[in-house]
């Protein structure tokens, strides 16, 4: 007899007393409904299927497991903390207290941690270039790197490396507006790493940074693509070694505005590259000079 409720009751009989033998699901355990004998503990219960998940939120209810371990946190999460709230006993007070306190490495790797939080979510930078910076902090402490130095300035210098090395479209200058440390202070770290480490970085790429400032700007998809086909071209022709990116960025895009009609003065673009107007019309008429506009209109771009 099998009756589908809170408690199934299984067609068997308690060994002891000959009583019923109740399962309750909740516990999955089978139990005498006379004397109370546990039969089977905690059996797997197969009786219903469990609640389905169809959105983020309620796949997270269901995870059975905590959040993944991060080099971010301190403690990677693993620690447990004991509440001492209702610990009367004295030595198990003064236990709880002492293991509470985080000594100097712990605690300066806590402070770089929650710094690049704080930058990577000013300027959302993903969470593994993030963990590439704070593995490179941590082998500068190692390396004795920080002495004389301050703690936020060299997490500000790893994350500056760690954006180049993983191609995240983030500039110097951009770290250096969120970061409370001076240039001075952030440039003597980056170079006491690179010159420790002997990191060789490749120059940095004009194309990765185009997306942004198109978005900035607020143009078009099409003078997007033609910025990006105009470096392509000129970078053919000419090495842009030893020149700042963002000049060529801004030349590229007035060049690539003016072909396609949009609205859009020198100051604006200036501004937001940040460089100067004068910068951005000398590196507009090297542009002209070395890209051939007449190949780039026999590419389908109509201008």
């Amino acid at each position: 007899m099998v009756i589908v409720e809170e408690n199934t009751f299984i067609n068997n009989y308690c060994p002891e007393c000959k009583g019923y033998i109740v399962f309750i699901e909740e516990k999955g355990d089978s139990v005498c409904s006379q004397c109370g004998l546990i039969i089977n503990e905690r059996e797997f219960d197969t009786s219903h299927s469990e609640k389905r998940a169809y959105t983020r939120d309620e796949k997270s209810r269901r995870e059975r497991t905590g959040i993944l371990i991060s080099p971010l946190i301190s403690d990677l999460a693993l620690c447990t903390i004991i509440n001492n709230k209702n610990v009367f006993n004295p030595d198990l007070k003064r236990a709880i207290k002492r293991d509470s306190y985080l000594n100097w490495k712990d605690r300066n790797f806590l402070i770089a941690a929650t710094e690049l939080k704080r930058l990577g979510s000013l300027l959302s930078i993903p969470s593994y270039v993030l963990n590439v910076a704070l593995k490179l902090y941590k082998k500068a402490y190692n390396n004795n790197l920080l002495k004389g130095r301050t703690i936020k300035g060299m997490a500000a210098a790893c994350l500056y490396y760690a954006c180049r090395n993983e191609k995240i479209p983030r500039n110097y200058h951009e770290i250096l507006k969120e970061s409370p440390i001076g240039q001075k202070t952030i440039s003597k770290c980056y170079k006491s790493v690179c010159s420790h480490f002997n990191l060789k970085l490749p120059s940095t790429d004009p194309l990765f940074f185009i997306p942004k400032y198109i978005a900035l700007l607020g143009l078009n998809n099409e003078v997007e693509q033609l910025t990006i086909k105009i470096i392509q071209n000129y970078l053919k022709h000419e090495i842009n070694n030893g020149k700042n990116p963002k000049g060529l960025i801004a030349g590229a895009i007035y060049l690539a505005s003016k072909l396609k009609n949009a609205k859009i003065t020198q100051k604006d673009i200036s501004s937001i590259i940040n460089i100067t107007e004068v910068t951005l019309r000398s590196r507009y008429k090297e542009i002209i000079k070395k890209v051939d506009i007449f190949s780039l209109n026999q590419e389908r771009y109509n201008f």
